[in-house]
């Protein structure tokens, strides 16, 4: 099983490369990854970005 970055900001850049490239949907990638979308969504907002559904990424809050 693959390991997703722990530093949030290097997890982030992962993220929006698989949703960019790869993935419909941040619940697709979780799917594949084996892993929770809130705990994803929790860790990112704790540096300032939210997951954007209509842009398939995670986004700055500024």
């Amino acid at each position: 099983m693959y390991q997703l970055p722990k530093d949030p900001l290097m997890l982030m850049s992962f993220l929006n490369e698989k949703l960019r490239g790869r993935y419909a949907s941040l619940d697709a990638l979780c799917d594949d990854f084996q892993v929770d979308a809130n705990d994803l969504i929790e860790t990112l907002a704790t540096i300032g970005y939210q997951y954007d559904e209509q842009l398939n990424q995670f986004k700055s809050l500024t």
